[in-house]
């Protein structure tokens, strides 16, 4: 899968822009503040519908604008693809295929697999559960379209019943029969994510473990485990056990919503043991491990977007990174950097074909 060309309108710092791509490598390089990463995020948002840096619509919009749009032409399987994502400020987002639109975002999901590396990837380590979810459950979605139906279910279903725990407080009343119907539910989908979770993380881990010593030549051990009170119970009988406790905080405090992941460096978090470095070489695997694993589900080489990958890795361990991605195996690759030079001098390094396109100031008006 190619992305031949990128058309913007209105898009965060661009007024209009357009972009023709190298099959292989792309290499966008200027000073900070001239949209990089805004091109890479734009070339995000036609994969997934979202930005992956603000998910708030109207913020992706350029100032004293009313609408952006996003435009990428990709040749797939031997078909061009056209995909145009747009919004109007007070308006619903719009995502096109061929010119017609998808009922629901979720139909997209997939349809052009795509992996992002970025300074922005820390919030992994240093957030909280809820960023991990995401990581696993875009993960699998993008392979599994059920998976991801399961999920907006499961969350539909467990924002009723936390509207039910606060319904009771203000009320003064309780309703176990209701009650039961969305423990029931959350049973039946919260099983389904548990066992596509528990599965996924049994083929993924290897493949992390892999990726990190390549990156690092084997000098460190990492370790990835699933956090998950479904190991130990049913969803069910969590639920009833935890149901006092729920009406006290208005909220349900047990399920796959609650699930979490721990990292590790030589046994230890790496949150508070591991170095910069280390942390980063942590997350290039862990995104590197989700190429592949996306790559063997989808049967498709997904387009790999490596946001300031110079950023607190030293030139020789991202030469090493490069290297990694020159053969057959990756697809096509979008760089962004700082210094042209130094991203040249490394892409010249390796046998693939690149295009270095260089942004100024005066590109984004």
């Amino acid at each position: 899968m190619i992305l031949k060309s990128l058309s913007l309108i209105n898009y965060k710092n661009f007024e209009s822009i357009n972009f023709d791509f190298d099959d292989k490598i792309n290499c966008f390089v200027g000073n900070n503040g001239v949209g990089k990463t805004n091109i890479l995020d734009a070339i995000y948002h036609l994969s997934f519908g979202k930005s992956y840096f603000n998910p708030i619509t109207g913020q992706n919009i350029r100032h004293d604008s009313d609408f952006f749009v996003v435009e990428g032409l990709y040749e797939k399987e031997n078909r061009e693809e056209k995909v145009i994502v747009s919004a109007k400020r007070g308006q619903k987002k719009v995502i096109k295929r061929n010119g017609k639109a998808y009922d629901t975002f979720s139909e997209h999901i997939g349809f052009l697999p795509l992996v992002i590396i970025s300074p922005a990837d820390r919030d992994l380590i240093t957030e909280g559960s809820d960023t991990r979810r995401k990581f696993i459950d875009g993960v699998i979605s993008q392979s599994d379209h059920n998976y991801l139906t399961t999920l907006i279910k499961y969350s539909k279903i467990v924002s009723q019943r936390n509207s039910l725990l606060k319904y009771f407080t203000v009320n003064n009343t309780f309703d176990g029969t209701t009650l039961e119907v969305y423990n029931q539910q959350l049973h039946e989908y919260g099983t389904i994510i548990f066992q596509k979770r528990a599965a996924f993380l049994e083929t993924f881990i290897p493949i992390f473990i892999k990726r990190y010593e390549a990156i690092t030549s084997g000098s460190e051990t990492v370790s990835l485990q699933y956090q998950s009170k479904l190991a130990d119970s049913d969803l069910l009988t969590l639920l009833e056990q935890n149901i006092a406790k729920d009406r006290m905080l208005q909220y349900t405090s047990v399920g796959v919503h609650k699930d979490d992941l721990s990292f590790e460096i030589d046994g230890y978090p790496i949150k508070k043991f591991g170095s910069q470095g280390q942390q980063k070489s942590f997350l290039i695997a862990l995104k590197l491990a989700q190429f592949d694993f996306i790559k063997k589900q989808s049967k498709v080489n997904p387009i790999l977007l490596l946001d300031d990958i110079f950023d607190k890795l030293d030139e020789k361990r991202v030469e090493h990174i490069i290297k990694l991605v020159d053969d057959q195996n990756f697809g096509q690759l979008f760089i962004s950097d700082t210094h042209a030079d130094r991203t040249e001098g490394v892409v010249k390094k390796i046998s693939q074909s690149y295009k270095i396109i260089k942004l100024e100031e005066n590109n984004a008006e």
